[in-house]
C-alpha cells in the first residue's frame, strides 16, 4: 500500500510539473515562437466538409515557392489529406487554395529496393507519429524504404536531405508533372535541370517554371521516362506532357544525401542564381535555421503573454498562415534589380509582383493587417497592382497566377484605397492606381474575366443596382460590394483633391439602400423594373448572393452601418435582428446549388445558429453590435468564437482559411479589435483573449494591449484606458496603435451595459459623418 501511495504521489508531482511547464507564459526571450505554429491546423479537410483545406506549407514568409508532402494524385487539390496513410512525395507547390489548384509543380521522393517510379506505386506508408512538421522544416519516416526525408526552404530554393539505410539501390525520382514538362541529367555535374508547366489557367503560352536539383553524391544510375509512365532506362533527358527522372546509387546504412533545389519563372539560369545566392555552400542544418529565423523574427513582431499555451499556439499558428500570401512572384536579377515575370503579357520586365489571391477574402483584414504591421511590403504589394494594371489593363481582383474567373466584387479598390490612406503607396503608383480602380468603375468591356472590374457594371451605373432577373448571378452580393468599393474611392478621391468624383462615389456608395427590404428588414434582390425579387426566403444560400444569404449579406455595409441602423428603423430593432442570426436554428435553402455545399454545413454543424463564420462575408458581423449601444453582446460573441471555433489542431478552423482571412480574423480579434470598415482609420473593439500583447511596429513603436483580470469567464470589458486615460470610445484609431502606448482593458464576468453608448463612442459610419459636416 505504501509503495502504491508512493507510486501515486510521484505521478501527481510529475502531472503538476508539466501542467507548470505547459502553462508557462511566453516571455522568455529565447523561446522560439516559431515552434508554437502548426501548419497541419486546418489539413483535416475534404471536399463536403472544411475544417481549413489548407496543406503544411513549408516556407518562408511570403515566399515565391512552398513546399508539401502529397498524399493525394497529382492535381487533386487536396493535396494532403490529414488521415491519408501514404506519401507519394514532397512537391514545390503555389496552390493558394485547392479550389483554385495549383500551378508550376514538381516533387521528389527517395525509394529503395526495386525501382518503384509511379505516383501511386512509390507512395510510402508513415505515420504523424515519425513526422515533424513546423514552418521552417519537414521531415518524416518512409516506412516503405527505411528513409527519413526532411526539407528546410528558402524563397526560391529548397534544402533535402535523405538518410538511407544499406542499399545497392537507391534513388531519387523527380517527376515534373504533366501539361508539359522536360527533364536533363548532367552526371558530371551531379545535377538536373528541366522544366514544368503544369497550371489551371491564368499563364500565359511561354510560361514555364524552370528547376535546377544539385546533389551531392555521383549518381550511378541515370533513367527518365516520357509519356504514360514510360521508362526510358539509361537515358539523360525527356520532353514531353509528362516525364521525369531517375537518380540513382548505392548507400550505406544511416548515409545523408542532399540535394538543392531552386526554381525561376524566369530561366534556367535564373534557377541557378537563386540557388546560388540563397543556399550556395550552406548545409542543411544552416538553411533550416535561417528559415526558423526568418519566421522568429516576424513573430517577434507580435509577442503574447499568457498562461494558455494552447491559445497561444493557435494565434501563431494564424499569424503563420496570415503572412503566407499574397505570394512573392519577382525574383532578383544578376545585378541585384527587382524583376518578375509576367504571368499577364508573358515578358520579364521591371519590378515587383505578388500573386495568389483572392480579394473577396483578404480585404477585410489580410491587407488592414499590412497596413498595421508591414506598411513597407504593403507599399510592395501595391506596386505590383501597379504592374498588374499595366500589364494587363486591369487589376486583379483574384489571381493565381494570372487573372482567374472566380468571386465577386471590385474589392482592389478598398485594398488600394486603405493602403494610400495610411501612406503605405508609394508616390509614383498613386496615379495609376486611382486610374485603375475609376476604370474598374467605369468601364465593364473588354474584360479577362467575369470577376475582373464589375460584372453588370452598365446596370449599376444606370439603377444603382445589379437587377435580379438579367441574368447575372448573385447580384445583389455585387451589388453591396460595389457600393462598399465606391465608399473607398470616394475617400481616394477626396483626399487626391478631386472633389466631383468624390461626391459621385459617395452618392454611389448609399447603392446599397436600393436593395433594402423594409418588409423583411433584409437586403433582397431586386428586378430591373425595381420590384423586388419574388418569391423571397432570407434563408436561400446563393441566388441573389455569393456563398451566404440574405441573413448573411444584409450586414455587407462596412462603410455606413448608422445608415443601415436608421433602415431598420433604429438600433433595437437593429440589435433584434443580429440576435436573430444567432438564436434561430441552422436552418438552409440550397436548391441554388443542388445540393449542401460546404459552407452551409460549416454553418450548420458549430451551433451558432446562422451565423457562418467558416466563411468570410459574415465575419464582420459580430462587431457589429458596438454601433448599436451593444458593444457587450460582441465581447460574449467574439470570445465564444475565438475559443470555440478554432484550435491548433487538423480540424482547427470552420471553413476555408482562404488566404490568410479567416487566421486574419483570428489574430485581431484575439488582440481585441478588428478593421471592420477597410478605408476609414479605426478598428472595432472586441474582447481581447490574452493578458498582454505587444505589437513592435516597423516605424521603431511598441504599442501594448493589456488584459486585467483577464480569464475564460471574464471576457467582458469593464473599463479601458488608453496612455493612462479612461476610454469609451468602442475603436481604436490607426493613429493610436502607430505612435505608441497602451491600452488596458479590465475585464469582468458581467456585461457593463453602459460602456461606449454615447454617440460620439460609435465608430465611423458614413451617415454620421455627413451629419457632421
Amino acid at each position: 500500500m505504501r509503495l502504491t501511495s508512493l507510486l501515486v504521489l510521484v505521478l501527481l508531482c510529475c502531472f503538476a510539473c508539466q501542467q507548470n511547464q505547459t502553462d508557462l507564459p511566453v516571455s522568455n526571450p529565447n523561446l522560439s515562437l516559431a515552434d508554437y505554429a502548426n501548419p497541419l491546423m486546418g489539413t483535416d479537410s475534404k471536399y463536403s466538409l472544411s475544417n481549413g483545406n489548407t496543406y503544411p506549407a513549408i516556407a518562408t514568409p511570403w515566399g515565391m515557392n512552398f513546399w508539401t508532402p502529397i498524399t493525394s494524385k497529382m492535381g487533386d487539390g487536396w493535396t494532403y489529406n490529414y488521415d491519408d496513410n501514404k506519401i507519394r512525395g514532397i512537391k514545390q507547390t503555389h496552390q493558394p487554395s485547392p479550389w483554385i489548384n495549383d500551378y508550376a509543380a514538381f516533387s521528389l521522393m527517395p525509394v529503395t529496393g526495386d525501382l518503384k517510379f509511379k505516383e501511386d506505386e512509390r507512395a510510402s506508408w508513415f505515420s504523424h507519429k515519425a513526422e515533424t512538421v513546423k514552418p521552417y522544416h519537414y521531415k518524416v519516416y518512409l516506412a516503405d524504404y527505411d528513409v527519413n526525408m526532411q526539407l528546410a526552404p528558402t524563397e526560391r530554393a529548397a534544402h533535402f536531405e535523405f538518410t538511407f539505410p544499406e542499399k545497392d539501390s537507391s534513388y531519387v525520382v523527380l517527376d515534373a508533372f504533366n501539361k508539359g514538362s522536360m527533364v536533363k541529367i548532367i552526371p558530371e555535374e551531379r545535377k538536373i535541370i528541366g522544366y514544368c508547366r503544369n497550371n489551371r489557367g491564368g499563364v500565359p503560352e511561354n510560361f514555364h517554371n524552370y528547376f535546377v536539383v544539385q546533389f551531392d553524391k555521383d549518381f550511378e544510375v541515370t533513367h527518365t521516362w516520357t509519356d504514360n509512365w514510360q521508362l526510358q532506362k539509361n537515358t539523360l533527358s525527356s520532353e514531353g506532357d509528362h516525364v521525369g527522372s531517375i537518380i540513382g546509387f548505392k548507400t550505406k546504412k544511416g548515409e545523408k544525401v542532399t540535394a538543392k533545389v531552386a526554381s525561376s519563372f524566369i530561366s534556367l539560369e535564373q534557377a541557378q542564381l537563386n540557388l546560388d545566392r540563397e543556399i550556395g555552400n550552406d548545409t542543411f542544418e544552416t538553411t533550416k535555421d535561417k528559415a526558423k529565423s526568418l519566421w522568429n523574427t516576424e513573430f517577434n513582431r507580435i509577442k503574447v503573454t499568457d498562461n494558455n499555451t494552447d491559445n497561444i499556439k493557435t494565434f501563431y499558428s494564424c499569424l503563420y498562415r496570415l503572412l503566407l500570401f499574397p505570394r512573392k512572384f519577382y525574383e532578383i536579377d544578376k545585378d541585384d534589380n527587382v524583376v518578375h515575370y509576367s504571368p499577364y503579357n508573358g515578358k520579364v520586365l521591371p519590378g515587383y509582383m505578388f500573386t495568389d489571391n483572392g480579394f473577396w477574402d483578404t480585404f477585410r483584414a489580410v491587407y488592414p493587417f499590412f497596413n498595421m504591421m508591414y506598411p513597407e511590403l504593403n507599399a510592395q504589394i501595391m506596386e505590383g497592382l501597379a504592374n498588374t494594371y499595366k500589364e494587363s489593363g486591369w487589376l486583379p481582383e483574384w489571381a493565381s497566377p494570372g487573372h482567374r474567373d472566380c468571386m465577386v466584387g471590385s474589392n482592389s479598390a478598398p485594398i488600394i484605397v486603405d493602403a494610400f490612406l495610411k501612406g503605405n503607396v508609394n508616390e509614383k503608383d498613386v496615379q495609376t492606381l486611382f486610374g485603375a480602380v475609376l476604370k474598374n468603375a467605369n468601364i465593364e468591356a473588354d474584360r479577362p474575366a467575369s470577376s475582373v472590374g464589375r460584372e453588370g457594371l452598365t446596370y449599376y451605373n444606370k439603377l444603382g443596382y445589379v437587377p435580379y432577373n438579367v441574368g447575372i448571378n448573385e447580384n445583389a452580393a455585387r451589388t453591396l460590394e460595389y457600393a462598399y468599393a465606391d465608399f473607398t474611392i470616394a475617400k481616394m478621391a477626396e483626399k487626391l483633391g478631386k472633389t466631383d468624383l468624390a461626391n459621385r462615389f459617395y452618392d454611389q456608395s448609399l447603392n446599397y439602400k436600393n436593395l433594402f427590404d423594409p418588409s423583411t428588414n433584409l437586403m433582397r434582390g431586386k428586378n430591373e423594373d425595381g420590384t423586388f425579387q419574388s418569391p423571397f426566403n432570407p434563408l436561400k444560400w446563393g441566388d441573389a448572393f455569393t456563398e451566404g444569404n440574405s441573413l448573411h449579406y444584409t450586414w455587407s455595409v462596412f462603410h455606413d452601418v448608422q445608415g443601415l441602423i436608421d433602415l431598420m428603423q433604429g438600433e433595437d430593432q437593429f440589435v433584434k435582428q443580429l440576435d436573430h442570426v444567432f438564436d434561430m436554428p441552422p436552418d438552409f435553402d440550397d436548391s441554388y446549388y443542388g445540393g449542401t455545399i460546404h459552407e452551409i454545413r460549416e454553418m450548420q454543424i458549430v451551433n451558432m445558429g446562422n451565423y457562418a463564420h467558416g466563411n468570410q462575408p459574415i465575419q464582420h458581423m459580430i462587431y457589429l453590435y458596438n454601433y448599436a449601444k451593444a458593444s457587450y453582446k460582441a465581447q460574449e460573441k467574439v470570445r465564444d468564437v475565438l475559443t470555440k471555433l478554432y484550435s491548433a489542431t487538423p480540424d482547427g478552423y470552420c471553413g476555408d482559411e482562404d488566404n490568410g482571412q479567416t487566421s486574419a480574423w483570428y489574430v485581431f480579434s484575439a488582440m481585441g479589435f478588428y478593421p471592420v470598415t477597410p478605408g476609414v482609420d479605426q478598428y472595432v473593439i472586441g474582447s481581447p483573449l490574452f493578458d498582454q500583447v505587444e505589437l513592435h511596429l516597423e516605424n521603431g513603436n511598441t504599442f501594448k494591449i493589456s488584459s486585467k483580470n483577464n480569464s475564460k469567464d471574464h471576457f467582458y470589458i469593464d473599463t479601458m484606458e488608453l496612455n493612462g486615460k479612461d476610454y469609451q470610445n468602442t475603436f481604436i484609431n490607426y493613429d493610436d496603435i502607430q505612435n505608441g502606448g497602451e491600452i488596458i482593458f479590465k475585464m469582468s464576468a458581467t456585461p457593463n451595459t453602459n460602456l461606449g453608448t454615447k454617440a460620439e463612442n460609435k465608430p465611423y459610419s458614413l451617415s454620421t459623418e455627413n451629419t457632421k459636416k
